[in-house]
């Protein structure tokens, strides 16, 4: 089922109601019609019975309201049956006269911390609860459930408190951007410092390539320059031993049989 949506002009009617039923309860009225309530609240009697029944009514016809009960009731609506934590920021007049009204305890509003930058304050108690200064007041909200912060200061303060907060949330924002960036800047250095290897790598191996080439390129070459000068020579050698018998073309033939019959591969091992 869909929550019915409740107008904020209703909703800022409901501390009046409280307030004035709160004042019957206090004169010893039990109950009170709406036409009463009205003409106390300066708001149509129409108008109280429309705002109430957005939290289902609570009337009888003919009797009108039980004062207790409502109030009660409304103030279960405003979340006065709860507790809520207050620090008091500027502990000067104001702040210690907040500090000793002591309804706002009946209403569920708790003190339980004052704070100030005046340091003859420092340690002076109101109603039991200490001063601190204002640079206690980050490890106090760690330590202790805060929900509400009254400022009882002058508006300079007040702004200069919000504006010092403003600044340190900057100087954080601008030390995680300068690691962010610092991160970012490592990673691009240590890519490129990848890429800068691998080709030095490739560029190595190519140059090692080349090298091996050049080098079974050179051990041919020396291989055949051998191979021609044992040819030379061992013609030499044919030459003298049948010169006689053998013209030149004989000669060459001879040693061209002679290769055929040894191989390429007794040269090129």
């Amino acid at each position: 089922m869909q929550e019915k949506e409740i107008s904020q002009a209703v909703i800022r009617r409901m501390p009046r109601y409280y307030r004035y039923l709160g004042e019957l309860l206090d004169a010893g009225v039990e109950r009170i019609s709406s036409n009463d309530l009205s003409k106390r609240m300066n708001v149509t009697a129409s108008q109280i019975r429309q705002d109430l029944n957005n939290f289902g009514g609570f009337g009888q016809q003919g009797y009108g309201y039980n004062v207790k009960y409502l109030y009660e009731e409304i103030g279960k609506i405003l979340g006065l049956n709860e507790r809520h934590n207050i620090i008091v920021m500027g502990a000067g007049n104001l702040g210690q006269a907040l500090t000793n009204y002591v309804k706002f305890e009946k209403l569920g509003f708790v003190i339980i911390g004052l704070f100030d930058v005046n340091p003859a304050l420092d340690g002076v108690t109101v109603r039991g609860i200490k001063i601190r200064m204002l640079d206690e007041l980050e490890s106090f909200c760690e330590e202790n459930q805060v929900d509400i912060a009254a400022l009882t200061m002058p508006k300079e303060k007040a702004d200069a408190i919000q504006f010092k907060e403003q600044y340190d949330e900057k100087l954080k924002n601008v030390d995680k951007e300068s690691e962010e960036i610092l991160s970012e800047t490592r990673k691009k250095a240590l890519k490129k410092e990848t890429v800068i290897v691998d080709e030095a790598k490739q560029e190595a191996n190519r140059i090692l390539d080349r090298a091996n080439r050049e080098v079974e390129l050179e051990k041919n070459k020396v291989k055949d320059e051998v191979k021609q000068e044992m040819i030379s020579v061992a013609a030499a050698m044919a030459g003298k031993v049948i010169e006689v018998s053998l013209d030149e073309d004989k000669q060459s033939q001879l040693i061209e049989d002679t290769l055929k019959e040894m191989g390429d591969e007794t040269w090129l091992s």
